[in-house]
């Protein structure tokens, strides 16, 4: 049997999330400065072997700040997309399952949805619900639903219409049995792919709304709020900024490359 050979560039991104997942559980085993104390003797140091990537304004370590910001953008993006799937998949076999009136309902309404800009739904929701790190989650939960829910429809219509789902029914196989033996699986397998690109989109939605200020407040390490503070000191103190950006960025290309390489995978296709 042969071991199938994962590309580099797919190894390499699974080793950024590995590592990004250690600062998220274990932060202090890679950073075990506090990311909280004030030291205004080491106000914006450039990086060095003492501060790896700086400090910022308040003396702060920027590197520790960075580190420990992964377990809240990790958290949002996991949560979020984990709430979406969860709502989305049920909407969506609700609406294909169902058909007729049920599934128009349901279409139109996501529809609607679909029309406004993830990131505008989101921000309407936080003006809702308030700021913070829960009502952010909830935020990009709700603007990613209808996206989800959409798939899990287009992918139960396929395979309701199926030979095997045909003839559960006509032996008699009840509704509901029939949904959760035959048409969930078959629906699950393409959503996990997708939910791993949505990782990124949640995480990218978390920190665009941290840096216009409707995320977690001062002096809380996250890479969103990280950005919004170092946009004053680009010139002075570039660092503030650039590293905290640099693992936002980071994070979202690697569960991207991760989720093309899952689609290719189960398309045939790698």
């Amino acid at each position: 049997m042969r071991l199938r050979r994962v590309p580099f560039g797919v190894a390499l991104a699974a080793t950024v999330l590995v590592f990004l997942a250690l600062c998220a559980v274990a932060p202090g085993i890679v950073a075990p400065k506090d990311p909280y104390k004030i030291s205004l003797l080491h106000t914006l140091r450039p990086p060095s072997l003492e501060f790896p990537f700086g400090t910022d304004q308040l003396g702060r370590d920027i590197f520790s700040r960075v580190v420990h910001g992964a377990s809240y953008s990790l958290t949002i993006g996991l949560g979020a997309t984990s709430i979406a799937v969860t709502i989305g998949l049920a909407v969506g076999l609700v609406a294909g399952s169902a058909g007729g009136a049920v599934d128009l309902a349901f279409m139109r309404v996501i529809d609607v949805l679909l029309a406004f800009p993830a990131l505008f739904m989101s921000m309407a929701v936080v003006a809702l619900l308030g700021t913070g790190s829960v009502n952010v989650l909830i935020a990009i939960a709700i603007a990613e639903i209808p996206r989800y829910a959409r798939i899990v429809r287009s992918q139960v219509l396929v395979v309701r219409t199926s030979g095997y789902v045909e003839a559960a029914r006509i032996l008699g196989q009840r509704r509901w049995l029939t949904l959760m033996r035959h048409v969930l699986p078959n629906t699950i397998g393409p959503l996990i792919v997708l939910s791993t690109l949505g990782i990124g989109s949640a995480i990218l939605s978390s920190a665009a709304l941290s840096y216009l200020g409707l995320g977690p407040k001062p002096p809380t390490p996250e890479w969103g709020l990280m950005l919004a503070e170092g946009q004053g000191y680009l010139r002075r103190a570039w660092w503030i900024g650039v590293f905290p950006g640099l693992f936002a960025t980071l994070t979202v290309i690697s569960t991207t490359v991760l989720g093309r390489y899952l689609k290719a995978l189960s398309d045939g296709r790698a």
